[in-house]
């Protein structure tokens, strides 16, 4: 299989669209006048766009577009299909992971006369009619997300009528569809095997503005019609077009400001956000990184709003049009804001903490600066940055254990549900749903109506694949390093054009290290102060488990339903988040250093959260969990509170038939399974605790479900009640 960046190998594309206007000018005058209705004014073609529209439409190829963000892919698409239909060929089908974020393309392209429908989870209630609609060929384009693929009402009832008449097949943000991309999806893989089994005259397109030279070998080779790749003297129509365009970016000016330690980067944020032009994105790694900060500029007289994955979906929708509107100054969000989002005006990018890879963080900048001369984009890299890249590189692999645990557990007769599978493994509900899109991907179950079967194909870990990603992952980070610590003379916009192979990028002239640094440095004292006062926050509550787990009758348990009140813990309290900006870091610190005796800074830490607790009843004696990972840490805490309180410290509890069997890591049924009768309570600590008011310490709360099983021996054994305090708190 190869490859063509155009028609003749000596052509610009410019030049190759010149020729083809010469070739058919009645075509390019169609086409323009749909350009014209889509845009809702008299504009010109960009640079690539008829090209890749004539290829599909007249020439029916497989088309690869690797362009910048804001280069106009979705017309490209909608043009296309309207075109094509025009032409008499079916419905084109659009698999996108963006639909949510597509309204106004979808609202454009019905205004030009394009006959657009989306089907995701967002609109169900109207499903029915668009399947109606699909069924009288009354649809010019329907987009679906990758997920739908998977369904087996649409796998098994909608495609096979809709690849029989396909006019066209459009692959958006394709780069989820490689290995190396960096946005790796295993729904997206499906998608390779519709390609490879489509008529060689369906057109197919690719779009993606985040692909490096390996990502585009690697989607060229998945477009290639089945039976062509490596074909002696195939045909240059069978051949993959790939049209690439140059990804520098002229509107952005690049900087990096490193500050020591978050109550400065945050004092910085608030001092200076309003000096930023216009309304932009502040990006934070994590969800409660994010709530923190958008609470804290509030609190200081800005108008911003958290958008993350936990965002409700009506509510996102209504944040994205306040951003749009410029109502607010900026939204505070993950990554959840990433991808199709598209405020051609939008001023400013900021990130407090860096992205793992300059793949990633070029798709999420690209967001600014769309249709303005000039948009700031400014890094503010954390320390706490490699470990949270660390974690999120190896969360989505999948383990030969798992999956033969899974595979185990499913036979090829019985359907068995996400909900009775989790309790037969010791796998959480997230990590599960997608390790069963890999073996389902990979041919070793198969989702149907009600649930899950296997199929009786093995499932075989494959090291070297995965071994190489994480290398890449790797790899990616450092780079990311290297960006961050470029010295002056080194175009920041260029080692980004770089980093996705595209050679031809100049320097910009005005980034930080091209030209002076074009942003302040200074953080006021004031600002700093306020900052420190807003991280310095101490206290989450830990809301009791009141809840046996579902399936523990599969377990050999015979417990359900709600737990007794005589064995229920009251809300607790954990000092901070290990993700959280301010407390986060010493508490995270200590949980994964070495084990010793608790700081004087977390004692106090800890004593201010009990002193802002107000408990009914407050604490008589204090007790220790048994720990295999932190015994120092939580003794000297135990000991330490109960000595500024005044309090007698009791001791732990002890291990009983070997300790916990189980890990915070899996799923609640097991977790539970492995913990009960495995804590006791000696009678010379039943003796302390006869009616007193415990309050319970430990490290860290995961799951609940330690903090539960210890306190239910403890009230059993006499507690009136248990106040659980732990110094960490996941999520």
């Amino acid at each position: 299989m190869s490859t063509s960046s155009t028609d003749a190998a000596n052509l610009s594309p410019s030049d190759a669209e010149a020729r083809l206007v010469e070739q058919d000018p009645a075509f390019h005058a169609e086409a323009r006048e749909r350009l014209a209705a889509l845009a809702g004014s008299e504009v010109e073609f960009r640079q690539g766009q008829f090209e890749a529209i004539s290829a599909l439409v007249q020439q029916r190829r497989r088309v690869l577009v690797v362009q910048k963000t804001g280069w106009g892919k979705s017309a490209v698409y909608f043009l296309a299909a309207h075109l094509l239909r025009s032409r008499g060929r079916g419905v084109s089908l659009i698999v996108s992971p963006l639909i949510a974020l597509m309204r106004d393309q979808i609202a454009a392209a019905t205004r030009a006369g394009v006959r657009a429908q989306a089907v995701s989870s967002a609109n169900a209630h109207e499903w029915d009619t668009i399947m109606e609609s699909l069924r009288n060929d009354e649809l010019d384009v329907l987009l679906i997300s990758p997920e739908r693929l998977a369904n087996p009402r649409f796998r098994d009832e909608v495609l096979p009528g809709l690849l029989q008449r396909m006019g066209m097949l459009v692959v958006d943000e394709a780069h989820c569809i490689s290995d190396w991309g960096h946005d790796f999806r295993p729904d997206y893989r499906r998608i390779g095997e519709i390609v490879r089994n489509l008529p060689a005259e369906v057109p197919v397109l690719a779009t993606t503005a985040t692909a490096n030279s390996r990502v585009v070998d690697d989607i060229a080779a998945q477009l290639t019609p089945a039976g062509e790749a490596g074909r002696a003297g195939s045909h240059a129509d069978k051949e993959v077009l790939v049209l690439r365009g140059t990804l520098s970016r002229e509107s952005l000016r690049l900087g990096v400001l490193s500050l020591p330690d978050s109550e400065q980067r945050i004092a910085w944020l608030t001092q200076h956000l309003e000096d930023l032009t216009g309304s932009g994105i502040v990006y934070a790694l994590t969800i409660s990184q994010a709530t923190d900060l958008a609470a804290h500029l509030n609190a200081h007289g800005y108008k911003v709003a958290a958008y993350t994955g936990q965002t409700d979906p009506d509510e996102r929708q209504q944040l994205e049009q306040a951003l749009k509107d410029n109502t607010v100054k900026a939204l505070i969000a993950t990554s959840a804001l990433g991808m199709g989002f598209d405020k051609p005006d939008l001023g400013f990018v900021v990130h407090l903490g860096a992205p793992s890879s300059p793949v990633s963080y070029y798709q999420q900048i690209g967001r600014a600066g769309r249709a303005v001369d000039s948009a700031d984009v400014l890094l503010m890299p954390g320390k706490e940055d490699v470990r949270i890249w660390e974690y999120f590189a190896q969360a989505s692999m999948p383990t030969q254990e798992r999956a033969d645990a899974v595979l185990n557990a499913l036979s090829p007769e019985t359907t068995l549900s996400v909900a009775k599978l989790e309790t037969m493994v010791e796998i959480r509900r997230s990590p599960l749903e997608l390790l069963l899109k890999v073996l389902e991907v990979d041919g070793s179950v198969r989702r149907v109506s009600g649930g899950w079967l296997s199929t009786g194909v093995p499932w075989t870990y494959d090291a070297e694949r995965y071994d190489t990603i994480l290398a890449m992952r790797r790899a990616e980070q450092q780079l990311m390093l290297d960006y961050e610590r470029l010295p002056q003379g080194q175009c920041r916009m260029v080692f980004l054009a770089h980093a996705l192979d595209d050679d031809a990028a100049q320097p910009c002239g005005r980034c930080d290290t091209c030209a002076e640094p074009w942003f302040p440095r200074d953080v006021s004292q004031p600002a700093l102060a306020e900052a420190k006062a807003s991280l310095d926050r101490v206290g989450l509550e830990i809301a009791p488990r009141k809840q046996w787990p579902t399936g523990l009758g599969a377990l050999g348990l015979s417990l359900k339903g709600k737990l007794p009140a005589e064995a229920l813990a009251e809300p607790g309290r954990a000092l901070a988040r290990l993700s959280d900006l301010g407390w986060g870091t010493p508490v995270r610190e200590a949980l994964q250093g070495e084990d010793a005796e608790v700081s004087e800074q977390l004692v106090r830490g800890a004593i201010r959260v009990l002193a802002e607790w107000g408990w009914a009843r407050r604490p008589d004696v204090v007790v220790s969990m048994p720990s295999r990972k932190h015994p120092v840490l939580v003794d000297s805490l135990a000991q330490s509170l109960a000595r500024v309180g005044q309090l007698p410290y009791a001791g732990a509890l002890d291990w009983a038939d070997g300790g916990p069997t189980s890990t915070p890591d899996t799923n609640s049924a097991f977790r539970l399974a492995g913990l009960l009768g495995k804590f006791g309570v000696s009678s010379e600590l039943a003796g302390r605790i006869e009616g007193a008011s415990v309050l319970l310490v430990d490290d860290e709360v995961v799951s609940r479900w330690t903090l539960t099983v210890a306190s239910r021996e403890l009230r059993g054994a006499g507690a009136a009640q248990v106040l659980p305090f732990t110094l960490g708190m996941r999520g």
